[in-house]
């Protein structure tokens, strides 16, 4: 466990030392990438994520989601289910607050909650990943336990997403860890086996 908090440790000062030109810079070649992919032009409710402790910036991608016709959910913890999430309509005049890890997230309205099924995909933060798909996140577990059996979700597909410098070569594994379909970059997308 030791090696997966250094690892943890090491990424996060990594991708909080990228300069303002250079988050930039990512969330715009991100963008590109995620506005060409076939699954996202498919689908109709995406779940994203606001960017936090240097990770990518999505706002660019989730106005293209608005002016698409999209539907754009963001994470919120669960309030009755320690360590879970649920999924919240996101939209221009959301009400926002931040939750008791200072990440902002909608103020909870049970009538804008999308269950993870009717969901198309899930786009997820990570620390470190690796390319067989392998992903170290916070530590909190929030979204190996989301994904928990997402292949039995009827069109449930996620996606990582980090900067290029998160890239490891090998993610010490533990059992609860669930590898992801796929990962993408501003500079990459890696089809993970």
């Amino acid at each position: 466990m030791d090696k997966r908090v250094a690892l943890r440790q090491s990424i996060r000062a990594k991708r909080q030392q990228l300069s303002r030109t250079e988050q930039i810079n990512a969330s715009n070649l991100l963008t590109q990438r995620l506005v060409s992919h076939n699954k996202i032009h498919s689908a109709t409710k995406i779940a994203l994520y606001l960017a936090n402790d240097g990770e990518l910036e999505l706002m660019l991608f989730i106005k293209w989601c608005w002016q698409q016709g999209k539907q754009v959910y963001l994470p919120v913890l669960h309030p009755f289910c320690s360590g879970h999430l649920l999924f919240l309509l996101f939209e221009e005049n959301s009400t926002m607050i931040d939750n008791h890890y200072g990440i902002s997230e909608p103020k909870l309205d049970v009538s804008k909650v999308c269950p993870l099924k009717q969901l198309d995909i899930i786009f997820t933060p990570l620390v470190a990943f690796d390319s067989t798909g392998a992903r170290l996140g916070m530590g909190g577990g929030f979204y190996d336990r989301t994904l928990a059996n997402w292949q039995a979700q009827h069109n449930l597909y996620p996606i990582g997403l980090a900067h290029d410098c998160q890239q490891v070569k090998k993610i010490p594994n533990q059992s609860w860890d669930i590898p992801l379909p796929e990962i993408i970059t501003p500079n990459q997308r890696i089809i993970c086996n």
